[in-house]
């Protein structure tokens, strides 16, 4: 290639080589930031993409040195060294068109795409340590899975079963032998509901129905259209058709691979497996390594080691024994050791050789350990956190809070002097459980697991002594006991038949503490399991009482003096108010979608923490014990029953609650001091959250109140009634930041301007749908607002208003001067065709407040009418908008321009402040449609009024002549050129009467731009052209009429 030179030429290599490279640097960090925020929402980032950054990195990376060749060379003003600059320039030609082609191919539609599932078993499955048992067993499911569809794994509880399937799903993933690799659990009474939405997810189905079999049939056919998949079914106990979950297998699915795990080798034979595996225990070496790993132990400590070997040696080669104890002794002195060692061999009564034989002693030293480093009564505690999880059915996810509850019933943790104290001691017992290897964590962080093994030696350790227990599922009838129940403190019935046989109706209970009954779950919630109301009365004893789709009544509790707990979920409930004040000692009553009668008679007591749902269905159980709510539904009596629960309530919330006319004083004038938040729906009588025209005393409602929601309340016409001056203590609004006021078309003023200047925390204002409403804050009648030009100093944090289809509204703020809207980061006003006036606020040539007028008068019509909005910030308010981020104007018809002109103000034009330029320095995205007066947007000068600006849209404004224009008439003598560096989208779509973008001599540079649309504006003299960085220019010339571009896309 010969390269020919001169010194211009030279001089447009460079320039081109910077403006190059400069774009790509640019470009690289845009690329960059799109690809971290995918990576952040775990998706999984294209291959050309993760390429073409490499890439981009290499180029910047190897040009560096040329750029500050470049600079040096700038500083002397161009070496004469003209061999010198010729080899130069000759490196810059020839990377010049790599980094174009870079820019080039850098515009990526998406730059990674949704992770599919994988199984959270296999991606934390880091627990496996091979041994000759394990990889025997592995490699030879491995070679199976090519062979047969259906392979099953079967040993002894405890020997690892579930560690290697999981290893197993692990390796075929990472291996890619199969396409899907799903895991479920199938347990001694399997949730078919809860398997069939798991296997969905994995493939990202999702069921169109609640029947089981239709979920079978979709299920069925989603699996089909893969080719290969392997399933893992966990814990099998009986034969299980799994054509009735919906997977499809063998003939039907070749491709379908079936690995089960089983304590039963016969489950295997019945299931038909063409290759069945043993896991034994391990060997005595095998064991010692696992039990040194899981330990921590050293093998430079002799004495301790040989200690450990005797202790590991008496878990029996079990690995969930081995795992457990090992964890249990982690970190422990020698001393420690010794007499960990001493226990095992002193306890005798222990020792068998049935299945469950080699697992009892290392737990029972788990459960004993749980003393250690503890107080006896804290050391006890604990142990009872644990046997109490052993009293709900085989594998399941157990509610923490239901632990709670039970926990602080049963009177753990005596010395805690609070509910919220009691509660955080029991979430650390089972902190402590769960990192002792005795309670397993769960996918969902506010339930736990219980291993079936470690529960089948709960119950033994239950089965005899001081705390005996009894747990029963899925049972027919009354379990005949050839002993009494009387020596039973814990007793858990699950899933019961509704139509049980022989179910007493009274039982002697006497050491009884804690029962748990079940009714059968059944499609129709009416069908519940009926108890008689004598069932109770023997059960002096009883501290916790969970019942679940039960039908009783109350009326035998009044024997029930020491029940502390009492959970009702799912159920019918009679004679509750007379029989539930005889239960003195009660501290937790839970009602979750359960019936109750006689609510109007009954007095809730003052109450610490509650979740009160009255009437309504939904309820959540995260914040339970830790919050103090009160939801009200579809009631239509006196609220005397919730007196002494308004004294200290948190959050309120009355929905379709009849006969209220105000809040305060109908409530209560020293009530709801502590309330946080009030959500208002449906309630059709009131009209106003605080009525003091009868009371003149300080009274303060509301102090605390954060969070305000109104909605559809027909009778509405004001938040506080009778208001002045004088009674500013009475309704204080002073920590409230966020209200929400939708569909209450009564209401004509939300705020007067006595309450406004006490809303000073205010951040977020939302109103939409208020049809009467006139003003948002502003004085009750009309001849007040032309009379009044208050000053007024009100929301200062303001950050977000948004108003939305108000018909009547005229002012946001009406004739008050509105002064510190400087946190103001988004406006949107969107269908309010009667709206004169946003915000006002100017200052005349004295630095003095002064009022705009923005009404005019329509002298050639019949009647005088004020007229519509002209604009939307003055100066001096758009000078304070700082924050401002979005700006979106929909169908404001008589709007002329968004900010005042200097003319039109008062005598601002004159002010230092008026001098001041115009900046919304944060300003990103602009929309302005239907707006048919509008004539131009922004006002333009020598300071860039939207540094930031990423986004604007100008669409069906058929008046609008400029979108920049010179405020002052300027004379421009030579072409200016002006940056609008993050400039990605411009759309100008039907402006008929648009004939400039900018003022005529400017010369505006898009180098972000990445969307251009202009269409339907058919005067358009402005030309937009491409340079060879892909750089966007245009231009209004100052003679000729320019190119004429009606559409561009």
């Amino acid at each position: 290639m010969k390269f020919y030179f001169n010194k211009d030429i030279g001089f447009e290599i460079v320039q081109d080589f910077t403006n190059q490279r400069n774009a790509l640097k640019l470009r690289k960090q845009r690329v960059k930031t799109r690809v971290d925020e995918a990576k952040r929402k775990i998706e999984v980032i294209y291959e050309d993409v993760e390429d073409w950054l490499k890439r981009a990195e290499k180029e910047l990376e190897e040009t560096q040195n040329m750029e500050d060749e470049i600079d040096r060379v700038k500083c002397f003003k161009w070496c004469p060294q003209w061999g010198w600059r010729y080899c130069l320039s000759k490196k810059l030609a020839e990377k010049t068109p790599i980094i174009s082609e870079l820019l080039e191919t850098s515009n990526f539609a998406q730059v990674g795409h949704r992770r599919s599932l994988q199984g959270i078993e296999f991606i934390t499955s880091t627990d496996f340590m091979f041994t000759e048992s394990s990889k025997s067993a592995l490699n030879q499911i491995l070679e199976a899975i090519k062979a047969v569809n259906m392979i099953g794994l079967y040993g002894m509880p405890g020997v690892g079963k579930t560690t290697l399937a999981k290893e197993v799903g692990k390796h075929a993933r990472e291996q890619k032998l199969f396409d899907k690799v799903v895991m479920f659990t199938m347990s001694q009474n399997p949730d078919i509901n809860k398997i069939q939405h798991k296997v969905a997810a994995m493939f990202d189905l999702k069921f169109q129905t609640d029947m089981e079999d239709t979920r079978a049939e979709e299920l069925w056919v989603r699996l089909k259209a893969e080719k290969d998949i392997l399933i893992i079914v966990d814990d099998l106990w009986e034969e299980f058709k799994l054509e009735s979950i919906g997977i499809p297998f063998g003939d039907d699915h070749k491709g379908c691979k079936i690995l089960l795990t089983t304590r039963q080798q016969q489950v295997c034979s019945k299931m038909k497996c063409q290759k069945e595996i043993q896991l034994g225990i391990l060997s005595k070496d095998e064991a010692w390594v696992l039990f040194r790993d899981q330990a921590g132990l050293d093998d430079d400590c002799f004495s301790l080691n040989e200690v450990a070997k005797e202790v590991a040696s008496e878990c029996k080669g079990l690995p969930l024994a081995i795992v457990t104890v090992a964890k249990a002794l982690k970190g422990e002195s020698l001393d420690g050791w010794k007499a960990a060692n001493q226990r095992f061999k002193y306890s005798r009564h222990l020792d068998n050789e049935e299945v469950l034989g080699g697992v009892l002693k290392p737990l029972k030293l788990s459960y004993d350990y749980l003393k250690k480093g503890n107080n006896q009564m804290t050391g006890t505690d604990i142990q009872m956190c644990f046997l109490l999880c052993s009293l709900f059915p085989e594998d399941d996810e157990i509610r923490i809070e239901i632990l709670i509850v039970c926990g602080i019933g049963v009177g753990l943790f005596p010395n805690a002097s609070s509910i919220e104290d009691k509660r955080n001691e029991i979430g650390v017992a089972l902190k402590k459980l769960q990192k002792s290897g005795l309670l397993l964590e769960t996918d969902d962080a506010e339930t736990i697991r219980m291993h079936d093994v470690v529960r089948d030696f709960a119950h033994w350790l239950t089965s005899t002594g001081e705390n005996r227990f009894m747990v029963k599922d899925e049972l027919k009838e009354w379990p005949d006991m050839v002993e009494s129940f009387e020596g039973y403190t814990a007793i858990a019935l699950w899933n019961y038949c509704s139509n049980i046989k022989k179910f007493p109706d009274k039982v002697e209970f006497s050491k009884l503490k804690t029962l748990f009954l079940q009714g059968e779950s059944k499609r129709y919630q009416d069908d519940l399991l009926v108890v008689s109301s004598t069932f109770f009365e023997e059960m002096k004893a009883l501290q916790v009482l969970f019942l679940q789709r039960v039908y009783f009544s109350l009326k035998g509790f009044h024997s029930l003096s020491n029940l502390k707990t009492l959970w009702c979920e799912d159920c019918k409930l009679e004679n509750f108010s007379s029989s539930l004040t005889n239960m003195r000692n009660l501290e937790i009553l839970a009602l979750i979608g359960t019936q109750i009668d006689e609510i109007e008679d009954f007095v809730f007591p003052k109450l610490q923490r509650y979740n009160i749902v009255v009437g309504g269905f939904y309820f959540s159980f995260e914040e339970a014990l830790t919050i103090r709510r009160l939801r009200i539904e579809n009631f239509l009596s006196s609220l005397s029953s919730f007196k002494n629960l308004f004294c200290n309530v948190g959050e309120l919330n009355l929905n379709n609650v009849n006969g209220l006319k105000n809040i305060v004083p109908s409530i209560g004038k020293n009530a709801l001091s502590e309330m946080t938040s009030l959500k208002l729906h449906y309630c059709d009588d009131m009209e106003f959250l605080i009525d003091i025209t009868r009371d003149q005393g300080s009274i303060v409602a509301f102090f605390n109140l954060v969070k305000l929601k109104i909605e559809r309340m027909v009778s509405l016409k004001g938040l506080c009634y009778g208001l002045s001056p004088s009674h500013r203590a009475i309704a204080s609004f002073t920590r409230l930041k966020v209200v929400t006021i939708k569909y209450c078309d009564k209401l004509k003023t939300i705020f007067s301007p006595y309450l406004a200047q006490s809303m000073l925390c205010i951040e977020e204002l939302e109103i939409d749908s208020c049809n009467g409403l006139e003003q948002v804050i502003g004085f009750a009648e009309e001849e007040e607002i032309t009379k009044n030009n208050s000053r007024l100093c009100c929301c200062p944090k303001l950050r977000t208003l948004e108003i939305y289809h108000c018909k009547s509204l005229k002012y946001v703020c009406a004739n008050t001067w509105t002064q510190g809207l400087q946190s103001l980061e988004s406006v949107k006003i969107r269908d309010c065709p009667q709206l004169m006036q946003i915000f006002k606020m100017e200052q005349n040539e004295n630095g003095e407040d002064v009022v705009v007028h923005q009404i005019e008068q329509n002298e050639n019509a019949e009647d005088v009418m004020v007229s519509q909005l002209r604009y939307i910030f003055s100066p001096t308010t758009a000078r304070s908008l700082s924050h401002l981020v979005k700006l979106s104007i929909n169908g404001c018809e008589e709007i002329e321009r968004l900010i005042l002109a200097k003319d039109q103000g008062s005598s601002s034009s004159s002010s230092n402040t008026g001098l001041q330029p115009i900046s919304l320095p944060n300003l990103t995205n602009i929309t302005i449609t239907n707006c048919r007066n509008l004539r131009s947007l922004f006002p333009f000068g020598s300071v860039p009024i939207l540094p930031k600006l990423k986004c604007l849209e100008v669409k069906r404004n058929s008046k609008l002549q400029q979108v920049f224009e010179l405020e002052d008439e300027l004379k421009v003598v030579s072409e200016e050129e002006m940056k609008f560096d993050r400039l990605e989208g411009l759309t100008l779509e039907e402006l008929p009467s648009l004939t400039h973008f900018g003022p005529k001599g400017y010369h505006f540079v898009l180098p972000a731009l990445e969307y251009l649309e202009v269409r339907n504006c058919c005067k358009l003299t402005t030309s937009f052209s491409i340079d060879s960085q892909k750089f966007v220019h245009c231009k209004t010339k100052l003679r000729g009429t320019g190119a004429y571009a009606p559409n561009i896309h």
